[in-house]
């Protein structure tokens, strides 16, 4: 143990005066991660909001044709503008974002409104446009808003009591908490805090093994008369320590920024307060011994530093995007995940946003797994030590 604790020293303290580690471990992804998330989100909220309170201009040919449909589009702050626009022109300046919408008002509109047969609109958009996405829904609800209102009038001027046109009556009841709605806007935190929490601790990881045989210092510092397992273990002990302060400050980082996005205005709160941000480290911390072995074995495996960063970057990527692929996959939660490194984690950092109570399986399964697969790399990779082409680089 004392020889793990001398290279663990060594390492941490030689690092600390290596700038890119420093860079890498302490400022790139522990502040600048967060501070990009919350303001990207931040910048999103602000959009939606000014999306829902800004006028719509609407585009209409033959107007004339509508006057009452008009005349409603604008009690509800829809500027309605005359073009002269055939099928092809409407196409063309919707796809060039001449306009964002334009309605287009059928030549026997009024004929048919008059006989009570359906009255054909054209309402050209481009739907791969997010920016009028707003508009759009907008005046598709309006529209509909309308025709339901003409229905109504209908039955009424036949003798007909208007409430037959609604046979249900559906009353939407939401049980979402504040908390738990946020988790569809902090989906992705989980994924910025496993990266940066990996790369807190690659480049000394690939350092302390293709490094150090890249240097020619790896094969003397293995013949000094210490265990290699104690050797290579007070790298890795130092890994974990640039991990969890990885972890650590990019969890910290999130707890502050988050405040400024203004959820709250669109229903939510952030549950990712100081308590909040303890139990995330404290449930991400079985992850960093995991990381931290892989990505020495994958790095002592390769043949020179250019090839070792280039595949323990593929591993974090691939190790990073598992929150990713849960969350797009739309998986539901299930107590087989718990059992699974990373996904277990990725389970109970939403349970934990969303302020769900958490049972002591929660805590222990995933904790358990990681740490047995972790034990399970660490014996790998003292087998690997005693093999040549470690030491040399050679296949």
């Amino acid at each position: 143990m004392r020889a793990i604790l001398i290279v663990f020293g060594k390492e941490f303290r030689e690092n600390l005066r290596e700038r890119r580690t420093l860079v890498s471990a302490l400022i790139l992804g522990p502040l600048l991660g967060p501070l990009l998330f919350a303001g990207g989100l931040s910048l999103r909220i602000e959009r939606g909001a000014e999306e829902g309170e800004r006028p719509i201009t609407l585009a209409v040919v033959h107007g004339e044709r509508a006057p009452n449909l008009l005349g409603f589009l604008r009690q509800y702050g829809v500027r309605v503008e005359s073009v002269d626009y055939d099928d092809a022109a409407a196409r063309a300046a919707v796809r060039s974002h001449g306009h964002e919408l334009v309605l287009a008002v059928s030549a026997d509109f009024a004929a048919h409104l008059g006989s009570g047969t359906p009255a054909a609109l054209l309402l050209y958009a481009d739907s791969s446009d997010p920016s009028a996405s707003g508009a759009l829904s907008r005046v598709t609800a309006l529209l509909g808003q309308y025709a339901s209102l003409l229905a109504r009038l209908r039955v009424v001027a036949r003798g007909v009591d208007p409430l037959v046109l609604s046979p249900l009556a559906l009353q939407d009841i939401d049980v979402a908490t504040p908390a738990s709605r946020s988790v569809l806007a902090l989906g992705t935190l989980s994924y910025l805090v496993l990266l940066t929490m990996l790369m807190g601790g690659m480049y000394l990881a690939i350092d302390a093994t293709a490094g150090e045989r890249e240097r020619g210092s790896l094969e003397p510092l293995l013949t000094v008369p210490v265990r290699r397992e104690a050797l290579m273990f007070g790298k890795i002990l130092a890994t974990c320590a640039y991990m969890t302060a990885s972890l650590t400050l990019t969890v910290a980082a999130f707890a502050i920024m988050l405040r400024f996005t203004g959820l709250e205005r669109f229903g939510m709160s952030v549950n990712f307060g100081p308590l909040v941000g303890l139990t995330v480290v404290l449930f991400c911390l079985p992850l960093v011994p995991l990381g931290a072995a892989l990505m020495t074995i994958v790095a002592a495996s390769t043949r020179s530093y250019r090839e070792a960063q280039t595949y323990v970057s593929y591993l974090t990527t691939v190790v990073s995007f598992v929150p990713l692929i849960v969350i797009f996959s739309g998986l539901k939660d299930a107590m087989w995940q718990l059992a699974i490194p990373v996904l277990g984690q990725q389970m109970v950092f939403s349970r934990i946003v969303r302020a769900d109570p958490l049972s002591a399986a929660d805590f222990a399964v995933p904790t358990g797994t990681s740490l047995a697969v972790a034990a399970i790399a660490l014996v790998i990779l003292s087998h690997l030590l005693r093999e040549e082409r470690i030491v040399f680089g050679r296949p």
